[in-house]
């Protein structure tokens, strides 16, 4: 497997760049992630479990038994491809 299949594999499924790149504000609480991404909760827990698996965030306990998640140093890694795919999203096709 070439290093982009291996990338991929880890957040190439949908909505796991979105999730990232909103953990790249800091760390946000399932709730929080749901409402301002709009997916669907099966689908965000899924991606949640997956992405804290492969070592790209982690959960962070809060008061009251709630949770947030945060990125650890592997998923912050990914600001600049993040920051690339932004840029070439708002050029002109």
């Amino acid at each position: 497997m070439n290093d982009l299949a291996a990338a991929l594999e880890v957040v190439g499924a949908r909505w796991a760049l979105l999730i990232v790149g909103r953990l790249l504000d800091g760390p946000q609480r399932y709730g929080d992630l749901h409402r301002d991404l709009g997916v669907p909760t099966n689908i965000l827990a899924t991606r949640l479990r997956e992405l804290e698996a492969a070592g790209v965030l982690t959960r962070l306990p809060l008061k009251h038994n709630t949770r947030a998640y945060a990125l650890t140093d592997r998923g912050l890694a990914l600001r600049a491809a993040i920051q690339a795919l932004e840029h070439w999203g708002r050029s002109p096709s």
